[in-house]
C-alpha cells in the first residue's frame, strides 16, 4: 500500500528539495569558476619574447616554460604552442628511450657501423654509439636503430606513451621526418617533464641515461638539457627548426641542521619551435640564442 503525502506537505516538500538542489547547483558553479580561475592564473601569456623572435628575423614562432617549482607555465604564441608538427630530430629523445628499453641498445655504448655511404655531415661518416649520434644528431644511426626496432615494437612504445598522433605510417625510417608523426609544443613540454621525474612507463634506468644524453652545459649556475630538432619543407619552402629540454638551476643554501652548504636544483621544462624561409640563416646558433635570451629574461640562468 502507497503511503501518500498531504497537498500541503507535498508542497513543502518540493520547496524545500528545489532549494537544496539549487543550493547545490550553486556551489557547482562556484568550484568551476575557481577552477577556471586557477587554470587561468596557471598560465602566463609573454607576449614580449615575440621582440626577441624579430630581432632574429623570425615572425612564425612560439616558446612553451613550465616553471615546475611554482606551477606556472609561461608561453609566447598559444594557437602554435597546440598546433602538431613533424619532431624531427627531437624525436631522437623517444627512439634512444625505446632502444634502451627493448634492449636493442644494451646501454649507451651500442655501435653502429657506418654503412660506408659519404654523406654532407662529416661527422656522420663513421662508425658511432649512441652516446655520439646523439650529440651530431646523425640521422643513420637512428635510422637503423629504429629499424631493429621495428614497426610493431615502436609503435606500442608510441601508444603506451601516447606520443603526439601517434601515427607511424608504413616507413619505419622516415615517420618522424615525413609529417607522418606529429607532436605539439605543449606535448613535448608534458613529455619532459615526465621524463626529468621518471614518470614514463619505462624504466628509471632508461631515462637516465637518455638524460644524460641531452645534457649540453654544465655551469656554475645551472644545467642545460636539450636535443635540437630541423626539418626543410620542400613544398612550402620552409625550415622547421627546434628545441626542446629542461633546465636546472642551482641554488646553493645552507641546510638547516648541519649548517653545511647544500646544492638543490630547480627545474623549468620548455619547447621551442619556429619556422623561417631564409636558408643562410644559422638555425643551431639562432635558436640556442633565442632559448638563453628567453632563459635569462626569466632569470633562470645568468
Amino acid at each position: 500500500m502507497y503511503k501518500f503525502i498531504g497537498s500541503h506537505k507535498f508542497l513543502c516538500y518540493l520547496q524545500i528539495t528545489f532549494a537544496t538542489m539549487k543550493y547545490i547547483s550553486l556551489i557547482a558553479i562556484a568550484l568551476i569558476v575557481s577552477f577556471s580561475s586557477c587554470k587561468r592564473d596557471n598560465i602566463k601569456t609573454q607576449q614580449q619574447w615575440g621582440d626577441i623572435f624579430k630581432k632574429h628575423g623570425i615572425d612564425s614562432a612560439c616558446f612553451e616554460l613550465a616553471d615546475n617549482s611554482h606551477d606556472q607555465v609561461f608561453l609566447y604564441n598559444l594557437d602554435r604552442c597546440s598546433r602538431r608538427f613533424t619532431p624531427a630530430s627531437t624525436f631522437k629523445i623517444f627512439n634512444s628511450l625505446v632502444a634502451l628499453e627493448t634492449n636493442i641498445a644494451p646501454d649507451e655504448n651500442l655501435i653502429i657501423k657506418w654503412d660506408g655511404i659519404t654523406r654532407s655531415r662529416n661527422e656522420w661518416n663513421k662508425d658511432m654509439n649512441m652516446r655520439e649520434a646523439f650529440k651530431v644528431s646523425c640521422l643513420p644511426y637512428y635510422q637503423e636503430l629504429a629499424r631493429r626496432i621495428g614497426a610493431v615494437e615502436m609503435q606500442k612504445w608510441i601508444d603506451t606513451i601516447r606520443y603526439g598522433n601517434k601515427h607511424i605510417g608504413g616507413e619505419i625510417d622516415m615517420f618522424w621526418l615525413n609529417d607522418t608523426l606529429k607532436i605539439t609544443p605543449d606535448e613535448q613540454v608534458g613529455f619532459m617533464k615526465k621524463l626529468y621525474f621518471d614518470k614514463l612507463p619505462m624504466s628509471q634506468r632508461s631515462q637516465r641515461i637518455v638524460r644524460s644524453l641531452m645534457l649540453q652545459e654544465d655551469s656554475t649556475n645551472y644545467r642545460l638539457y636539450y636535443k635540437t630538432g630541423t626539418n626543410f619543407n620542400d613544398s612550402l619552402h620552409k625550415t622547421l627548426v627546434w628545441i626542446v629540454g629542461f633546465v636546472e638551476r642551482k641554488e646553493t643554501q645552507k641546510a638547516v641542521l648541519t649548517k653545511k652548504e647544500e646544492t638543490n636544483y630547480k627545474p623549468y621544462f620548455y619547447a621551442m619551435n619556429f619556422e623561417t624561409t631564409d636558408t643562410t640563416m644559422n638555425t643551431m646558433d639562432v635558436r640556442k640564442a633565442i632559448l638563453k635570451e628567453i632563459l635569462k629574461e626569466r632569470q633562470i640562468i645568468k
